[in-house]
């Protein structure tokens, strides 16, 4: 358990000197408080795991609720829920044909994002 905790310490500098311009060069890059925001909330979306797992779902083709409902073993109406939050942060988009409506991810973007994702988690 000491093991465990040392290698989560995190390494401080032994003397305090502040680098200017490498803290000026970091401060320009930064975007504002108002891109932040919207990039949080952003990414709140892919921090809960059947969000995270309907995002996939849609990766292949686009899906009615039925559909995603059967495939992760939900209610209609739990997969309504999150996909409302999902399309209120524009990572999924919905088209009706009849009396059914067809969910899809939004752009390509979303897919990049789930994939790297994916892909570093399985890098472990």
């Amino acid at each position: 358990m000491a093991q465990m905790r040392r290698n989560a310490e995190i390494e401080c500098c032994e003397e305090h000197v502040i680098h200017t311009d490498a803290v000026a060069c970091a401060y320009n890059a930064m975007p504002g408080d108002e891109i932040t925001s919207a990039a949080a909330d952003f990414f709140k979306a892919f921090s809960d795991k059947t969000r995270l797992r309907i995002l996939c779902a849609l990766l292949t083709k686009e899906l009615c609720v039925c559909d995603i409902a059967a495939l992760l073993g939900m209610s209609q109406s739990a997969i309504s829920h999150q996909l409302r939050f999902l399309k209120q942060a524009r990572l999924v988009k919905s088209r009706k044909n009849g009396k059914t409506v067809y969910y899809a991810l939004c752009d390509d973007h979303i897919q990049t994002i789930l994939a790297q994702g994916i892909a570093h988690v399985q890098e472990g």
